[in-house]
């Protein structure tokens, strides 16, 4: 599978971690992300994920800032992106279950670097419903 991920300033260490894990598993990886801790504009890197996304030029995004809220506003410009934020594993399985989510937005101040590992796991293996989900996932793309 490939997967973009990008990150700024908040997410260089937790952009590592899981670019670890991802390649360990097999996946390949679009690095849009920065390699420093020194202040950066979170859009710069959310802009080529998303977009990747939305041609359709990898399977999944991955967005790492230090709330989330950033990369999911500019994310969620895309027509046919579904970022979601995510903090817990269980709320990781229903974006994915109920909001078939393709970009998966961490919030790096308010989630440890394992736990950030085991939601992009979670994020990767779960399934989208389908079902009555379907019918409300149009009308976001609409």
């Amino acid at each position: 599978m490939k997967i973009a991920i990008g990150n700024d300033h908040a997410g260089p260490e937790y952009k590592g971690a899981i670019v670890n894990f991802l390649k360990s598993k097999g996946h390949e990886v679009e690095n849009y992300g920065t390699d420093t801790v020194e202040s950066v504009d979170y859009p710069d890197f959310a802009n080529p994920v998303a977009e990747a996304v939305n041609n359709n030029e990898v399977t999944y995004g991955i967005l790492i800032c230090g709330s989330a809220n950033g990369v999911a506003m500019t994310a969620n410009k895309y027509s046919k992106v579904r970022a979601g934020i995510c903090w817990t594993k269980e709320i990781t399985s229903l974006t994915r279950q109920h909001n078939d989510a393709n970009i998966i937005c961490i919030p790096a101040r308010y989630t440890s670097i394992p736990q950030a590992v085991a939601m992009v796991e979670t994020f990767l293996t779960t399934e989208f419903e389908g079902g009555r989900h379907q019918n409300r996932v149009d009308k976001i793309c609409h």
